[in-house]
Formats: C-alpha cells, structure tokens, sequence
C-alpha cells in the first residue's frame, strides 16, 4: 500500500468498503425475504422436509471435506520451504527469512480463507434459496409480481454474497501483501475452486439421482405428475435442486470470479514490472493491479442498481424481459463507468490513458451477452433445435436422444468459436504492445476479459437461482394443492427458470476457460521466474511435437472424458436404488390411493450416501494428475497437459450442459400440448431422453469447469517445484509411487459400489 499514490490508495479502501457493501446488502435482502409469508400448515409442513433435508446434505458434505481442507492447508504452508520465496516477497518483507514466513503463513490462510467462502456462499445462498421457496409458493396466492420479486430477491442473495466475498478476499491479500500477493492469492483461489468442485460433484450427484429416479418411475411408469405426493424421491428431487443448482452453481460462479481476479492481478503484477524496466528490478506500474479491483466494485454497485429494475406487472408477466431489463441496464452502468475510470487508474508516467484494458473488458461483456443468446437459442423453447428433438420424440426415446446429442455437439462448436474470437480480440487489442511484453499483456488482457464476463455476477447468479427456487416453489405448490391461479403463476415462473438456468451455465462454462487462459499465461511467467532466478534459458513456448509433450496433452484431453464417465456412473448407481425405492414404495397399500405418506427420508438418505461417496475420489484425481504429469514428464509437458485438458473441458461441458437443457425443455415443450402433450408416447420418449440429459446437464458438465480451474492452480503451485527440483532424484520417485497409489485408489474408490448404499438397500423400511 505505501507504493500506491493518492487516488490508487483511495480506490482500494473503496473497494474494500464496496465489498462490504455487497455482503451487508445480501444479509439485507435476507431479511426481507424472511419477513415474509410463508403459506399454509401443510406448505410448511412440505416445506419442512425440504429444509431438513438441504442442512442435512451440507452439514454431511462439510464434514466429509474438511478433513482433506486441513490437510491441504499445511501442505500449502510447507510447500513454500522447498522453493526460494520470489523476488517480490523478498522486496515486500524485508528479508529471505521473513518473505518465507510470510508467504507460508499467507497462502495457507488464504487457502483457509477461500474453501470458507466458497462453502459460506453455497452454504449460505442455499439456505435463503430453501427459505425463498416457500414463501414464492405463498407470494404466487397475491400475484404474478409479488411472487417474481421473492424469487429474484432470494437469488440476489446468493449473487451478492459471492461478489462481496469474492472481492473482499482479493482486496484483503492485496493490501496485506501488496506485490507478493500472487504467493497468497494461489492459496486463495485454490481454496475456492476446491470447494466448488465439492459442491458441484456433491450436488449434481444428490439432486440428478434423486431426478432421475423420480421421473422414470413417477412419469413414465405409473404416470403421475412431476411433483405428486407419492412419489417417495420428491422430496428428494427437491433438495437436490438447492444443494446441486443453488449451492453447488454459487460455489461455482464465486470461484470463476475470485479465479479471474487471482489471475488479472498475478499477470498485472508481471505486466507492471516489465513496462517500468527489467523484470525483476523492484520497480512496478500498480495500475494493472488496481484497475482489476475496481473493474469489480463497479460491478457489485452495478449489479445492485440493475436489480432494483426486476419487476413487472399482472397485465404483462414476462419475468423474462424483467429480469433481462435489470441485467441491460446493470451492463450499460457498469461499462459507463469502467469507461469513466479508465483515464484515472489507467494513466502511464507521461500522462497517457490506455484505454486498451477497457476495450479487453468490454469484450468479456459481450463474449457474457454472445454466450447467453447462443445457449438461449439451442435450449430455449422458442428456437428449432428444441422443437426438433421435441419433434423426435414421435419416433420415441432413441431418436429423441440421438437429436439431443446432435445439438449439444454442434452447439459446443459454435460456444469454442464465440470463446476464440473473444481472446483473439486480445491479440488484436494488444497487437502494438513492444515484443518484450506482448505476451504478458495479451494475457492480461484475457483476464480482463474473463472479469469483464463476471462483471454483473451480482445480476448472473440472482437470475440462476431463480430457476431452482421457482421450481421448488412450483413443487410446493403442487404437493399442497395450492389453487389454479397460484399454480398458473408458478408455472409460468419454472418455465423462465429452466431458461436462465441454462443461460446461466453457458456463461459460468465461459468464464471457466476464460479463467484456465488466463491461468495458463500465469503458469508460464511463473515458471520464467523461478528460471531467471536460476539463470536458466526462460521458457517461452512448448513444442507439440516433443514427445513427451505430446504425451501431457493427451493425457489432459483425457481427464474430462474420466472425470464425466465417473460422475455419470455415480447417479446411475444412485439413480438405480431411488428406481428400487420408489416402486417398492408404490406397492405399499393405500399409498397411490392418498391414505398412506411414503418415506421421504429413505429417497434422501440414498442420495446423500451416493453423493458423499464420491467427494474425496474425485477431488484426489483432480490434485493428483497434475502432480504426477509434472514431476514424471517436465514443466514443458505439464504444459501440454494443461492445454489439453482446457480444450476437451471446455467442449465437453458445454455439449453436456447444452443437450440435457434441451432434452429438458423439449420435454416440456410436449407437456405444454405439443406432440401429444402429457401422458403421450412421445411424452414418455422426452423424458426418456430428459432422464438421460440430467446426469450430464446438472453433474458430469458443469463439474468440468472447477475440474479446470483446480487442476490449473495446481499445476501453478507445483511448477516451480518441478523447475527447481532434480528429476528422477530417490525423493520423487518416493513421491510419485505414493500419488500413483492414491490415484489408482481414487479411481477404484469410485467405481466400486458403496457398501453404504448396499445397506440402505438391505434396511427394513419404516414405511412397510
């Protein structure tokens, strides 16, 4: 901070009392949702198990990890003694000795301090998301904007605990540690993806085997509706729509957030040593890393503002164009602004303004906009790809799925090339930059991008959480027999969920690779860092054509394919038992006719077992690959590794996320009379067809993007390890032998069956 001037000095505070601002105004909102109604007797009864459920789930979930997160938390503090601290932590304490102290004691609290506000922001947001449900199904008695307004509210919740979070953490490292804060910031956004990736696999697992099971044997076999009583997996179904898409999507958004500021800061801190001298020289040009920082508190008073402008009336209900208002008018503030701030903090010695890291942001707005209108068309209702593959299903359940996958395929081309043009727009925007620092800066300038994606977090997650509060609400509201006008309204409130849900995944699956570039140029000036150190040749790019880099990106394009094939057996597993359960449940006497309740508590007990299984496997291979890649292979081939790894992730998770949206929606689009309508063949082929997509859509896809980002921060963790360390030395072969052991159980753990699962299967049931 003493290197700072007067304005940079002030626009931190400010920063660090916006992000104060954004957390107070969550717990605001918070508040007010609470203080509202919330129904009858038997909406909160319904609602109660809901409740019981959801706090079950995560409080299992926390307990789970937090063993792994103590452990990382002291491997982090000792990794900094086997590397020499960097050349900036030396300058900002003072001596060797202190800048290694500090930096252990930093990168292990920052660690600390992002898996706690990540699991804070699921945690948290799913609570007002469970709170939210049923006071939206009892807003939906009084109207169609009363109920849109708790929704949205209870959303914006979740939105504004994530930006105030995710930007008090990067501010609070920066002021502490000042141009060493990229040793702590690693920790920061390590522990945040971490988590994330926890959520997300967790969740997806709960909420789509619990899906999956209800629909097959709801829907299509005994033919009831989505939400019916009977079904004993509803409420299960239920839970798992907080836990994987309020929950599990807020964990992932904050860590895609706190990852671009990790990354704009690492990168702005190498750009402002090159553009004053020699890198390495102790002089720095701190307005790369200030601009990043306001850039986001723009966002958050942006995002509050917009939010302010969500409402609609009786005569037009479009909660749709209401919450698209918000979100427009929340963008033009927020790139007026960054426009109006960029000859302040963008100003070199000699009085010029680069206006070139604005235009960077501004691409990362419209590569948001691009992003959405492209998921919107092929999972939207309105558009021919759903039509199409709802227009498969007359010839049943194989051509419904062979259209779905079709779509998902060709969309994820399109997604790569809008992402591709968006970082050449990088290049272009850099192109005058001198050779010295032009890859720097190009780099940089993707970060940007990437914040510029997140600028309106605040606005993505409210409208992202709106589709599964206003789902829950809608099961509510059918499970208690709510009257027609109020099911009309929150039907109508589902139907634009299942939209921004999608929406809102093509734009966190963006920002995802957004981030791994940006990561990726940090791997390499940290790699040259540690080598200039060492009076190595530096390294400037990898040669494909070596074999052994060749090797590492095979094996990255791989890792996706593994990591979906392992969450996508998880909920068929998982699924299979709540299929058992629930038709068992059926023959119980008296239970189809209404006289008996089923045991809800069994389908929730299953699919808190099958998601808690899987946790510590799948977050081992993602720590570990990278790991032995690395140090058997070569910084060069953990390069290539990671090159392959965010291609495939990156087309894989936006094809899954893209055709189980649209086997969802074309399911819907029958249900809403089309091609038969309810009941139909082609009816029972959608949900044949949605019943396939949810593993994908909902666990297997969107568990890729912190898959991505967690393996990029390791491998920038390790890689200065691996350059300074001899290969093939007694100690890594030790070491390798126990990360090859842990992997190989990791996957074997995962593909065994559980032996918790056998029990619950084997129980007497309650209800029998």
């Amino acid at each position: 901070m003493q290197d700072l001037n007067a304005v940079q000095s002030l626009a931190v505070w400010a920063v660090l009392v916006v992000s104060l601002l954004g957390i107070g105004y969550a717990f605001f909102i918070r508040s007010q949702i609470l203080a509202q109604d919330t129904g009858t007797p038997r909406m909160r009864e319904v609602w109660g198990y809901i409740k019981t459920g959801a706090n079950a789930y995560l409080s299992q979930q926390f307990r789970t990890i937090s063993i792994l997160i103590v452990i990382l938390t002291f491997v982090l503090a000792a990794s900094v003694f086997i590397i020499p601290p960097t050349t900036e932590a030396v300058e900002r304490f003072g001596s060797k000795e202190a800048a290694t102290l500090w930096v252990a004691i930093g990168r292990a609290v920052a660690f600390l301090m992002g898996s706690l506000f990540s699991y804070a922001v699921g945690f948290v947001g799913m609570n007002v998301a469970v709170e939210g449900n049923v006071r939206v199904a009892a807003a939906s008695r009084k109207g169609y904007n009363p109920a849109l307004q708790v929704a949205y509210k209870s959303g914006s919740v979740t939105g504004m605990l994530t930006v105030g979070l995710g930007l008090l953490g990067g501010t609070l490292i920066f002021m502490v540690f000042g141009i060493a804060a990229p040793d702590a910031l690693l920790g920061f956004g390590f522990g945040g993806s971490l988590i994330a990736l926890f959520m997300r696999v967790g969740g997806g697992i709960y909420t789509k085997a619990a899906d999956v099971g209800a629909d097959l044997v709801g829907k299509v076999e005994a033919g009831i509706p989505e939400d019916d009583p009977r079904n004993a997996a509803v409420i299960a179904d239920l839970v798992g729509d907080n836990v994987g898409d309020c929950a599990g999507m807020a964990a992932d958004v904050f860590e895609s957030f706190e990852v671009t500021l990790v990354s704009a800061m690492i990168l702005g801190i190498v750009l402002g040593d090159a553009v004053v001298g020699t890198i390495g020289d102790g002089q720095y040009d701190l307005r790369f890393i200030i601009f990043p920082l306001v850039l986001r508190a723009i966002g958050v008073v942006a995002s509050v503002i917009g939010n302010l402008f969500v409402t609609t009336d009786e005569r037009k209900r479009n909660a749709m164009a209401a919450m698209n208002r918000g979100f427009y008018i929340a963008a033009a503030l927020a790139i007026a602004a960054s426009a109006a701030a960029t000859p302040v903090f963008m100003v070199d010695a000699a009085g010029n303004v680069d206006w070139r890291p604005f235009f960077a942001t501004l691409s990362g707005v419209v590569l948001a906009l691009a992003l959405d209108k492209l998921t919107e068309y092929f999972t939207s209702t309105h558009f021919s790809p759903v039509k199409e593959t709802s227009k498969a299903s007359q010839t049943g359940s194989a051509t419904n799925i062979l259209s779905g996958l079709a779509l998902g395929m060709e969309s994820s081309v399109w997604a790569i090339l809008v992402i591709s043009a968006s970082i050449f727009t990088s290049v272009l925007i850099y192109s005058g930059e001198p050779a010295a620092t032009q890859f720097t800066a190009i780099l940089y300038g993707v970060s940007l991008t990437g914040i510029g994606m997140l600028l309106l977090t605040g606005n993505t997650i409210s409208m992202d959480s709106f589709g599964p509060i206003s789902d829950n609400a809608n099961g509510i509201g059918e499970m208690a027999g709510l009257d027609k006008n109020a099911r009309n309204v929150m039907d109508d409130l589902d139907a634009v969920g299942n939209t921004t849900k999608a929406v809102t995944k093509g734009i966190a699956i963006g920002s995802a690779v957004i981030a791994a570039v940006a990561l990726y140029g940090s791997y390499f000036t940290d790699v040259n860092k540690v080598l200039q150190q060492m009076g190595s040749e530096l390294l400037s790019s990898i040669n494909v054509a070596a074999p052994t880099v060749f090797i590492g990106l095979l094996i990255g394009g791989a890792v996706p394919f593994l990591f979906s094939a392992l969450t996508i057996r998880a909920v068929s597993r998982a699924a299979a038992q709540i299929v058992n359960e629930v038709r068992r449940q059926f023959r119980i006497p008296g239970l189809m006719e209404g006289k008996v309740l089923p045991d809800y508590a069994r389908a929730v007990q299953i699919s808190t077992t099958a998601a808690q299984k899987e946790l510590i496997s799948l977050g081992l291979i993602a720590v570990m690959v990278p790991i032995i890649v690395g140090f058997t292979l070569g910084v060069e081939a953990l390069g290539g590794f990671l090159a392959g790894i965010i291609l495939t992730g990156q087309l894989m998770a936006v094809f899954q996320a893209n055709a189980g949206g649209a086997w969802d929606n074309a399911k819907k689009y029958i249900e809403e009379g089309n091609f038969g309508g309810k009941h139909s063949e082609p009816h029972k082929a959608a949900v044949v067809g949605d019943t396939v997509g949810d593993p994908l859509k909902d666990t297997a896809g969107p568990a890729l993007n912190p898959m991505i980002k967690v393996i990029n921060l390791v491998a920038l963790i390790i890689a200065p390890i691996i350059v300074t360390i001899e290969p093939g030395s007694p100690g890594v072969i030790v070491a390798m032998i126990i990360c090859v052991a842990a992997l190989v159980w990791a996957i074997w753990q995962s593909k065994r069956e559980s032996e918790a699962l056998k029990e619950i299967a084997q129980a007497p049931a309650s209800a029998d």
